[in-house]
């Protein structure tokens, strides 16, 4: 669970029941990261809603600071939980690109020891 998130509304008013949704949907993402980017992870999730021509759009906006990058994701639908939902597929797929850029390669202990025998015969 991410320890740091924020959930805000604009032009509207967050319900306890879309705070726990989004709670559950956007904390889960802890276990896509590197293990050393889950410590300082923040997250800030904001919801928005606006009026066109008689017809409402739910925005959900969520900006999550990662060292060394920052990944921002927004989508807009007609319904809020929809939003949410795409938001949280979009935001794996990003944070699993930062997972191989930023990830630290390890080199399997076996395979230097492989190497050490090889070089002192």
């Amino acid at each position: 669970m991410i320890e740091k998130m924020e959930i805000s509304g604009v032009h509207m008013k967050v319900e306890p029941k879309l705070k726990k949704y989004v709670t559950k949907k956007m904390g889960a993402m802890d276990k896509y990261m590197p293990r050393h980017a889950r410590e300082s992870a923040h997250l800030e999730v904001k919801l928005k809603e606006a009026k066109i021509k008689e017809k409402k759009e739910y925005t959900c906006e969520v900006i999550l600071f990662l060292p060394h990058d920052t990944i921002r994701i927004a989508e807009t639908t007609m319904n809020i939980f929809a939003a949410v939902d795409i938001t949280e597929t979009k935001l794996k797929n990003q944070i699993r690109k930062y997972k191989e850029t930023h990830a630290r390669k390890r080199i399997p202990g076996r395979i230097i020891a492989k190497f050490r025998s090889r070089r002192s015969v």
